[in-house]
């Protein structure tokens, strides 16, 4: 997928509306459309990444960087106690609908294990 047909891509850039809890240079953080808890984040890093699997050497200083701010954000959203999950998808396989690498940070309910 190209980066100007990415919906990722389009909402950092602006284009479309994102519901924003977080920015910077590197990431941004956007509530998620269709919540699978009540706290459900998208860390999202501002390069256009397919997947994981996109993701080279060069790109583990961003991988850190995005589960960072994952939890910064469940901590500053008072989830920190209660625990919240991280999850990538990494393929349609595996659940990943829009290929733009994100993780998913999701608290404020029971979670199950396996998650699948």
């Amino acid at each position: 997928m190209s980066e100007k047909s990415c919906l990722f891509c389009r909402i950092i850039a602006g284009e479309i509306p994102g519901d924003f809890a977080h920015q910077d240079e590197r990431c941004v953080v956007l509530r998620d459309i269709n919540p699978q808890a009540p706290m459900h984040m998208l860390v999202i890093p501002r390069e256009h990444l397919e997947s994981l699997d996109d993701a080279s050497q060069k790109d583990e200083a961003l991988l850190g960087h995005l589960l960072r701010v994952g939890a910064r954000v469940a901590n500053d959203q008072g989830q920190a106690e209660g625990g919240y999950r991280t999850v990538i998808n990494n393929g349609e396989g595996a659940g990943q609908s829009v290929f733009h690498l994100h993780v998913h940070v999701l608290a404020g309910r029971q979670m199950n294990w396996p998650p699948g």
